[in-house]
């Protein structure tokens, strides 16, 4: 579809919406108004929810055309949702819009096309059902910074998982960026330009193949490159829900409230605003340094991991 995102949220609008229709129809399978929208108020919210979606996709996807959406960026988009810790009403309503945009996107090609694209994006309800259960939403806002992460790493049972824990807290690296890395990657050893402390560069890939350098500690870096020479292999890969779990059991036996992956992310952010100011750089610099180090834009983001 042509366009720009609101242009395109538009004419899924038109597919969807209809003011009067009754319930009873939009419960039916068999009528034309099964399944819309009929409330102005819904949509206004179910549009809003689309156009950030479209915009994370261009962003991070370099993705503009909504006929393209697939369940794959669903998932992803839901992930970094839930990086900020939303509440579960919040994250819960864009499931629900996301799921309110498969029937307009089906909609749409079944007019448009004689061989309609079949959308399907049940993976929200996945997705959604993990993050309940690893309690990553909460009814309100709180802090999740960890403030002894080093104890909870140490005390992971999995070697592997304590190094992407180690690159996470020193790196700020998002999760997807420690689950896969190849040997490849590692870009060798330079200097922090901020402590002018030598430090091991992993060049990440994120979701949507987004690439950015994280900086950890040269023993962890050593650690990653003794890991490829002893195993003799290219590639060092966890499984997330097996890492999230082991991140989890470990603060169960501490008695320390678990934040999952992001808790790590959060303590960098805090760490390295701190290490900016301490040399000498303005609240305002570290803020946005902060948040280019993170994959992030705009330095207001940063002030979310500080609050």
């Amino acid at each position: 579809m042509r366009g720009s995102t609101y242009f395109q949220t538009a004419q899924l609008t038109k597919i969807i919406f209809r003011e009067c229709a009754k319930k009873k129809d939009r419960i039916n399978p068999n009528h034309q108004d099964y399944q819309v929208i009929s409330s102005f108020k819904s949509m206004e919210t179910y549009r809003n929810v689309w156009n950030n979606f479209l915009n994370y996709l261009k962003e991070h996807w370099k993705l503009k055309n909504s006929e393209l959406i697939t369940a794959e960026h669903v998932e992803a988009y839901l992930l970094y949702k839930v990086e900020y810790h939303p509440s579960k009403q919040y994250i819960e309503k864009i499931s629900s819009a996301i799921g309110k945009l498969e029937i307009a996107l089906n909609r749409y090609s079944k007019e448009k096309y004689n061989n309609p694209i079949i959308y399907d994006f049940r993976i929200r309800e996945t997705t959604l059902n993990n993050i309940r259960d690893l309690k990553l939403v909460a009814n309100n806002y709180h802090n999740r910074v960890y403030l002894d992460p080093l104890i909870i790493i140490n005390n992971m049972k999995d070697d592997k998982h304590k190094l992407a824990a180690k690159i996470q807290l020193q790196g700020g690296a998002r999760v997807e960026a420690v689950t896969l890395i190849n040997l490849h990657q590692l870009r060798g050893f330079q200097r922090d330009r901020i402590s002018n402390n030598t430090k091991g560069v992993i060049e990440t890939v994120e979701k949507g193949g987004k690439k950015g350098d994280v900086f950890v500690s040269e023993s962890t870096y050593k650690e990653l490159e003794n890991y490829f020479e002893d195993n003799n292999i290219n590639q060092f890969r966890i499984k997330y829900a097996k890492y999230t779990d082991d991140i989890k059991q470990s603060c169960l036996e501490l008695n320390i409230l678990s934040h999952s992956t992001h808790g790590f992310r959060w303590t960098f952010a805090q760490n390295r605003v701190r290490e900016y100011q301490y040399y000498n750089y303005s609240y305002e610099q570290a803020l946005q340094a902060v948040s280019w180090e993170m994959k992030h834009f705009r330095a207001s983001i940063t002030e979310h991991y500080l609050q």
